[in-house]
């Protein structure tokens, strides 16, 4: 059951008050400045999303809730500087991969192959003068295509590209799907089955309510049940616009509000720039034609070759590796596709300033080396990867050679020679991250603008 997106025609399903329901959540609320001003307006199945959202004793170990990692005071992402975190029903099972934000997860699309959108093109950044807090418009529907693609460097399959789903290997579809794969997880939140997690809903105080939207008889259909809590987290993404605020300085200055600071405004010309940074070849920056705002990803999946990273305890066994959409969480026909191996969904970089670590396995731990990757993978190597046993350099050390042939090397700046000069140098790297500072959300702009444009209102 899937119902995201329809309407909600249940008995008491009203759009009630956050601070009327005098519900306690057992986790602090999102902070002043992240929270947007839908909050206050969610429906009676958001809310009861809301509670279950914060709720601890919805895990196996009884210690944590789905915003132990999803940090709302972080926008939901993750808050501790260690690459994985530490789940499971004693605490003591580390992840593999690193945590990714809920912001703007409401609009991925399903997983899919598929040609390339036709809206996908680079360009500079286009600014009004009127404002507009129109988002994206939320991508649903089925699965398309057959499981047979690969990244932009599988080139019989440069028209046919993975594209949108959850997690990074993009393996649930849609918001209401997503949330199983942390609940069941052995090393995340533990309930042994669905059934168990629903032993542990049926306990709580909300459980009546639960019942009273969903219906007296809802617990004795174990699967509808779990489908319904899984809806109820997913109104709470959806309806909350804190998860997707659009309150960045970066958002204002798209409005024709405030103005980019001069290294701000060179970083976004380098950032655009397909000769020198290039990243919004899949970090889609314009605002739409219909005026909706930018979430800074395609959506598309990509085969980056980052080096491997001790501090993940799986990778301590030299015969595992993570391949992305080829798993080992993902198990499907997709899976089984050797074009897929090695790719991982592109992230969003809004409030990318704020993560703590960065990429599927956190190899990295602040921006100025993260944009320092692209820069030198192929043209000083020797600054990205270590040597191996035989002395030699080791290169693409987190990938099998055999899945080499699906490394990105034709966008720009990865498609650069061991002879050519980095793309960028360390003034224009500050620069691309100065700009990247602009897309956290809770901006709020200096007195003197603001009085500036209330002159400007009045005079109208």
């Amino acid at each position: 059951m899937n119902r995201l997106f329809t309407a909600v025609a249940v008995a008491g399903a009203v759009f009630v008050g956050v601070a009327a329901t005098g519900m306690s959540l057992g986790h602090a609320a999102p902070v002043k400045g992240v929270t947007g001003d839908g909050a206050d307006t969610l429906g009676a199945v958001a809310l009861l999303g809301r509670q279950m959202f914060f709720d601890t004793a919805l895990s196996g170990s009884g210690k944590l809730a789905c915003s132990s990692c999803h940090d709302p005071a972080n926008h939901y992402g993750p808050s501790g500087k260690s690459p994985v975190f530490i789940g499971g029903a004693h605490l003591d099972r580390a992840g593999t991969r690193t945590i990714p934000s809920l912001t703007y997860m409401n609009l991925t699309p399903p997983f899919s192959i598929g040609p390339e959108p036709a809206g996908e093109i680079e360009g500079p950044a286009t600014v009004v003068a009127a404002p507009t807090d129109k988002p994206a418009t939320p991508l649903v529907g089925p699965l398309s295509g057959t499981p047979t693609a690969g990244g932009k460097a599988n080139s019989n399959a440069a028209d046919q590209v993975p594209q949108g789903g959850f997690f990074w290997d993009g393996r649930a579809d849609t918001l209401q799907e997503q949330p199983a794969g942390p609940l069941l997880a052995p090393n995340e939140m533990a309930n042994a089955t669905k059934a168990d997690f629903l032993t542990r809903l049926k306990a709580r105080p909300y459980a009546k309510t639960f019942e009273q939207l969903f219906g007296s008889n809802v617990f004795k259909d174990p699967g509808r049940a779990f489908a319904e809590a899984e809806f109820a987290f997913a109104r709470y993404e959806f309806e909350d616009t804190s998860f997707h605020p659009f309150t960045s300085k970066y958002d204002a200055y798209l409005r024709g509000k405030v103005k980019l600071s001069p290294q701000e405004a060179r970083g976004l010309k380098l950032f655009d720039d397909e000769k020198k940074g290039d990243c919004a070849a899949c970090h889609l920056d314009t605002m739409g034609k219909d005026g909706t705002m930018p979430v800074f990803t395609d959506y598309e999946y990509e085969a980056l070759g980052l080096p491997r990273n001790p501090k993940i305890p799986a990778n301590a066994d030299p015969a595992y590796y993570d391949l992305g959409i080829c798993g080992p969480s993902r198990h499907d026909a997709y899976a089984q596709q050797v074009a897929n191996c090695g790719l991982f969904k592109t992230p969003t970089l809004r409030n990318v300033a704020t993560r703590p670590v960065f990429f599927h396995n956190g190899i990295y731990d602040n921006l100025t080396d993260v944009v320092r990757f692209y820069m030198d993978r192929e043209t000083r190597p020797e600054k990205i990867y270590p040597k191996g046993p035989d002395g030699k350099l080791a290169l693409y050390n987190d990938l099998p050679r055999k899945y080499w042939p699906n490394l990105d090397r034709i966008d720009p700046p990865l498609n650069a020679k061991r002879s050519d000069k980095p793309a960028l140098n360390d003034a224009e790297i500050a620069d691309v991250v100065a700009f990247l500072k602009t897309l956290t959300d809770g901006y709020t702009p200096p007195a003197s603008v603001l009085a500036s444009a209330s002159a400007a209102d009045a005079g109208k």
